[in-house]
């Protein structure tokens, strides 16, 4: 018997938050997220996020903290955009509703990378990237030994 097995892809992300409307509303006023289905009853109540009728993010409250770098499992959130100045209006629209950087502005993967975009984080820490495989050429490298997505 034969099982043909496709590529795995990812399918969508989950994440622990403390206050579900708090990040709703960042993550539909930032990062322009529809909310495809919700769960309201006290105990469980979660959000499901997309774009298109695709399934993105699911945000669950049932955090009791915030995020914790040091702790195991997700290191970090990336969206991919389509182009750089696309990156661009997401900083800018992020600046506008007072998010904090890790670093300031566009910078690379690497030292002399094409790929690069802003790192940040949500309310409750999660660290986020919006990044592009190309367009940050010149952009600077906050760390040369390291990734910059490794260290934020």
């Amino acid at each position: 018997m034969t099982t043909a097995i496709s590529k795995l892809r990812t399918g969508h992300v989950g994440l622990n938050v403390t206050d579900l409307e708090r990040s709703l509303a960042f993550y539909r006023g930032a990062l322009d997220f529809e909310v495809l289905g919700e769960g309201k009853e006290e105990g469980r109540r979660f959000a499901f996020l997309g774009r298109d009728g695709e399934l993105v993010l699911t945000l669950w409250q049932q955090a009791e903290g915030a995020y914790a770098a040091t702790a195991a499992g997700l290191h970090h959130l990336a969206f991919s955009a389509g182009a750089i100045e696309e990156v661009r209006e997401y900083e800018a629209r992020l600046r506008d509703l007072g998010v904090e950087f890790a670093y300031e502005g566009v910078v690379a993967h690497r030292e002399g990378a094409a790929s690069g975009g802003i790192f940040f984080h949500d309310p409750d820490g999660t660290r986020l990237e919006i990044s592009v495989p190309t367009g940050a050429e010149g952009a600077p490298a906050p760390t040369e030994s390291a990734p910059t997505c490794g260290f934020f």
